[in-house]
């Protein structure tokens, strides 16, 4: 998954955009590598997308990740989304949306990913409605060079149907647990990118 901490200035705002659903993605997938964090160390703390809705919640997961050791992020992620069986935090969306995993609405993603031409990586143990899928998947629909799937109309709908209705949840439930502490910056960050997106996708009629 991509690496990079995305850069506003001499981007333009598409790929700024793309670059930040890369870096979510990552993060959700599991907890930041020492390359990762180390990008950290010297990241902007300007936010990497436009709008200044996003500079708080950045320099707040800027600031988490500067103050805390690679060690004790790898603790969080597991007590907060790892451990045998039921995990304190799920990052499915079947969760939010039916109460259930692998129900209906991974179906219904399921045949909507086939739609767009897009396979499961099979190295990926996790199902497709985990968080940091859906993330890539928005990634894709952003910056692919299939015009005919990555374009604003595929991405609207996508986001509205897959990742709109239950993301708040998660990233509230993430952000309320006592364990959370880069995760629960993470949150705020990821909650405010969708609501940015949310109203970019409102402007788009």
């Amino acid at each position: 998954m991509n690496t990079r901490i995305p850069v506003t200035s001499a981007l333009d705002e598409e790929v700024a955009r793309a670059e930040l659903y890369g870096l979510l993605a990552r993060l959700w997938y599991a907890a930041p590598d020492a390359e990762l964090l180390e990008a950290f160390q010297v990241a902007p703390t300007e936010a990497p997308a436009a709008g200044a809705f996003l500079e708080e919640p950045w320099r707040q997961l800027v600031g988490a990740a500067r103050s805390t050791a690679l060690a004790e992020l790898r603790t969080e992620y597991d007590a907060l989304f790892g451990g045998i069986g039921k995990p304190e935090v799920y990052l499915f969306g079947s969760h939010y949306l039916s109460g259930f995993l692998n129900d209906k609405p991974l179906a219904q993603l399921r045949n909507d990913l086939d739609r767009l031409g897009l396979a499961r990586d099979a190295s990926v143990s996790e199902s497709e409605d985990h968080v940091a899928c859906l993330f890539e998947v928005m990634r894709y629909l952003i910056a692919g060079d299939d015009v005919e799937v990555a374009n604003l109309t595929q991405q609207k709908a996508f986001f509205a149907t897959h990742l709109q209705p239950w993301l708040p949840a998660m990233c509230d439930a993430v952000a309320a647990h006592p364990r959370a502490g880069f995760y629960a910056a993470l949150a705020g960050l990821t909650l405010a990118f969708s609501e940015v997106e949310t109203q970019g996708f409102d402007m788009s009629h």
